[in-house]
């Protein structure tokens, strides 16, 4: 523990380093990255030698799974802007150790990495705050999408063949396989998700183990390294700089974005502009909430919402915000009587009938863990976290209280099987609430509203619950083979939402899906292609106005996104 503490010291101090003008190593490698408050046409090499403005060939609002990438390759050759809105995570301690995952989205402090939301279906999400975005806050498994997403989204398979390796030589490791993946992996052969795959980037059918952002130090490598390959003379990258708005120039026949408004980490206004380059755009980089969000403060967007929050129109777009989608996930929860190690998702089950199988162990461990909320990987929480102020009556608070009190020790010892649908057919929207970018907007997934996605559940259930019933499991852990009922009996008191519960949870697979969903954190749309943008992602009806993220997507790429939205970025 002292080593480990002293590590943390070690990086907190060396990390701080661009952001407070020290001489190591760090700071040479990013000397770029600096605080919002530092933003001004005497600080930047790229002012207009006419006026005070500051201008770039592009400005990137978002530095995350995509911004960075993308910032980082845009900088070879054109002047660019990286706002993002959260800090750096080289000095968070939670964001670079394995160990530490849950920590992380347990934080809802301003500061945290993890910003969390709650979708109106009652499920607890999170979105990040931080430079590289959800690769400092996800489990880290790594995975390329199968090339029919390629082949369907339309883009060039020879630049995606060269973009996805730009990735993985950098920042993403093969794992070292923990013991409960062993065995979950043999489960998964057991049961018939076949043929074993070995270690693999692709996606394909059967059993795989994938790549990991976690070294195996358990150091945990982000987006925000990539930006180590930009031209350092070319890239200004502001971390704290929370945009407002995109401006426009809307004296032409189209809107036409001229830059950005941002405020500092000490709430001072500040505009970026773009260069008279014909090329010069404004790139939309906030994630599948955030861009939604951001388009409908600038203006575009349904012009009905639009006005009733007092925003000027500059483009009615009926589609932004709508077609949002999240992959609905169920944990089942397994008991072991022996102490596991902690790992995140290493081994996955690509099944035929659009359900992936995944696992994770042993984040409910620590003597300090049951004290906060984990996130997906905690056994203990319930699901208060997801109840709106007004609800968390004295009767609500005693139950999730007796629910806690009430779990079986080995709860604290064991692991989850997760069961995830592949491509969601039950959609919502995004809508916003307020003016105020720091807020949460609306949002509504209708988890299970199409009856494919529940039947998909019913199917996922069935396997995972024949994977904990293997031989290789029960070897592992040391119990009982457990009867479906009593595993279902285990996961409903240990699930992490507060949507009214069922006396036939444990009876009905069906009601166990509605009433036990969670997440995890695939969520997209909200800016389709065809609808809110053209093929190449520009937005539709304006000029040098673009978006490259998730939001586009009609689909999550792969068992996780994140490979596929770091190599769109490059």
């Amino acid at each position: 523990m002292a080593v480990k503490l002293f590590i943390c010291l070690i990086l907190l101090l060396n990390s701080l380093a661009p952001l407070r003008g020290g001489g190591d190593k760090i700071e040479f490698r990013y000397p770029f990255i600096k605080r919002a408050s530092s933003f001004s046409a005497a600080s930047s090499s790229f002012s207009s030698s006419n006026t005070e403005e500051v201008s770039f060939d592009y400005i990137i609002v978002g530095g995350g799974t995509a911004g960075c990438p993308l910032a980082a390759t845009l900088s070879r050759n054109f002047s660019v802007l990286l706002l993002e809105r959260g800090g750096v995570p080289f000095s968070n301690a939670n964001v670079s150790f394995l160990g530490n995952f849950h920590i992380a989205l347990a934080d809802s402090s301003p500061s945290s990495a993890s910003q969390p939301f709650v979708s109106t279906d009652g499920v607890i999400n999170a979105r990040a705050r931080v430079l590289g975005g959800g690769t400092c806050i996800n489990a880290g498994f790594y995975t390329r999408a199968n090339s029919g997403f390629i082949r369907r989204v339309g883009w060039d398979s020879r630049l995606v063949n060269e973009s996805y390796p730009w990735v993985e030589t950098q920042i993403v490791h093969q794992p070292k396989l923990a013991q409960w993946q062993g065995a979950f992996k043999d489960s998964l052969l057991d049961v018939g998700v076949s043929p074993y795959n070995g270690f693999t980037y692709d996606h394909i059918y059967g059993t795989k183990v994938g790549g990991t952002l976690f070294d195996r130090f358990g150091r945990r490598h982000t987006a925000a390294e990539l930006l180590a390959s930009a031209n350092p003379e070319m890239i200004t990258v502001l971390v704290y700089a929370t945009v407002q708005k995109v401006l426009f120039d809307q004296s032409g026949k189209r809107p036409r974005a001229m830059g950005v408004i941002f405020k500092d980490e000490n709430g001072n206004q500040h505009q970026a502009f773009l260069t008279n380059n014909r090329r010069s755009e404004v790139i939309l980089s906030c994630g599948a909430i955030g861009t939604p969000q951001m388009l409908m403060l600038s203006g575009i967007g349904p012009r009905a919402e639009l006005q009733k929050l007092n925003i000027s129109t500059v483009l009615h777009n009926e589609f932004v915000g709508k077609g949002m989608a999240d992959n609905p996930m169920n944990s089942v929860f397994v008991p072991t009587n022996r102490p596991v190690e902690q790992s995140l998702i290493q081994t996955v089950g690509i099944t035929k009938m659009g359900v992936y199988i995944e696992s994770s162990s042993g984040f409910g461990q620590s003597q300090d863990s049951i004290h906060c909320h984990h996130g997906i990987m905690s056994a203990e929480i319930g699901q208060l976290a997801t109840i709106p102020p007004k609800q968390r009556t004295p009767e609500a608070i005693q139950a999730f209280i007796k629910r806690k009190r009430d779990l079986p020790h080995e709860a604290f010892k064991g692991g989850f099987i997760l069961e995830k649908i592949a491509t969601p057919m039950s959609t919502g929207h995004l809508n916003l609430v307020n003016t105020n970018i720091d807020d949460n907007p609306s949002v509504t997934f209708n988890y299970f509203h199409h009856p494919r996605d529940l039947q998909r559940c019913v199917d996922g259930i069935r396997t995972a619950a024949k994977v904990i019933q293997s031989k290789h499991f029960t070897n592992y852990t040391k119990c009982d083979k457990p009867t479906v009922e009593k595993l279902l009996n285990m996961s409903v008191k240990a699930n992490i939402n507060l949507i009214p519960k069922h006396i036939n949870d444990t009876k009905s697979l069906e009601q166990f899906c509605k009433d036990t969903v969670i997440t995890i954190w695939h969520y997209h749309g909200g800016c389709h292609v065809g609808k809110v943008v053209n093929p190449d992602l520009k937005v539709l009806g304006t000029n040098r106005l673009r978006i490259v993220d998730g939001s586009t997507f009609s689909e999550s790429p792969g068992t996780n996104p994140q490979g596929t939205v770091l190599m769109m970025g490059r």
